[in-house]
């Protein structure tokens, strides 16, 4: 899984609601979208209107020359729109002291969850079994078999050896790192990372978490593809690792298409683990 001595992006889940969260690897941090925290505590189901509130409240502990909003911190995080944005992000200190700020009955069960999360990472990090056996156990609660959690644990690892070559040969967290990904898996699947996500009607998600297993396995080769293919050509810079990105992603095309046409079934499809909607009724 990832490295956590590296920043990385991540959703934690307070109740069902989705935090958008980031690890500052070498401060050894969390930094949360205050604006997810915000929509909890006023348990508002409109985004925009959580976002209002926050302006209006960072306005007014501004005037009052409280050092919380000087505390905040904007950090790149992914929207709605899986377009990554500069967003207000604190760490889990600031947060305690900000929801006093919100009257909410949802206060005192965030500043446990919030205490909570930081001591979990805290033993992950003296532990880091700790954290694939917390993400193992997540994913069982929700209902993935052992061979799924098996394939997305060993895709993540050959994610990251991708990602460990791309950052010593001159790309560029981020934006780079997004180019890339997008390349491979639009030459691969023949849809981009926002195409397939739609498709799965995720929004926020992590798309990878939505994947069946074929989907997993075929993200891999594609990946581990390019890896290799970049590592054969020493490839460095944007241009040769681009050229590496699109000649791994056609060699896991061409096996998802001989698959394809030997089954008659589509590796790219809506099916997702996305729970039932509250309000579905029941089929007679």
């Amino acid at each position: 899984m990832t490295d956590p001595s590296k920043p990385s992006n991540e959703l934690a889940v307070f109740e069902g609601h989705e935090i958008r969260r980031y690890y500052d690897g070498k401060t050894e941090t969390w930094w949360f979208s205050v604006v997810d925290i915000i929509q909890v505590l006023t348990q508002q189901p409109s985004y925009k209107v959580a976002q209002n509130y926050w302006k209006v409240l960072k306005h007014r502990l501004k005037k009052e020359g409280s050092q919380l909003v000087t505390n905040c911190n904007q950090l790149k995080m992914t929207a709605a729109d899986g377009k990554n944005y500069l967003t207000d992000a604190a760490t889990a200190e600031t947060l305690l002291r900000l929801v006093q700020s919100v009257p909410s009955p949802k206060a005192e069960p965030i500043k446990l969850w919030l205490a909570k999360v930081g001591y979990e990472r805290m033993q992950e990090l003296s532990d880091p079994s700790r954290g694939l056996d917390r993400v193992r156990q997540t994913w069982q609660k929700q209902g993935r078999s052992d061979k799924w959690i098996e394939r997305r644990m060993s895709g993540q690892e050959t994610r990251n050896k991708l990602t460990d070559y791309w950052s010593t040969h001159e790309i560029k967290k981020d934006d780079e790192y997004a180019i890339l990904t997008n390349i491979i898996h639009q030459e691969w699947a023949d849809v981009t990372v926002q195409q397939h996500k739609t498709i799965k009607g995720l929004k926020t998600q992590n798309l990878r978490d939505h994947m069946s297993e074929a989907e997993l396995i075929f993200t891999a080769l594609a990946e581990l593809s390019t890896r290799q293919i970049a590592e054969s050509a020493w490839a460095t810079g944007m241009a040769e690792n681009k050229t590496a990105a699109k000649t791994g992603g056609r060699i896991a095309k061409r096996a998802r298409l001989e698959l394809e046409e030997k089954t008659g079934k589509k590796i790219v499809t809506g099916e997702n683990f996305l729970p039932p909607p509250k309000d579905a009724k029941r089929l007679e």
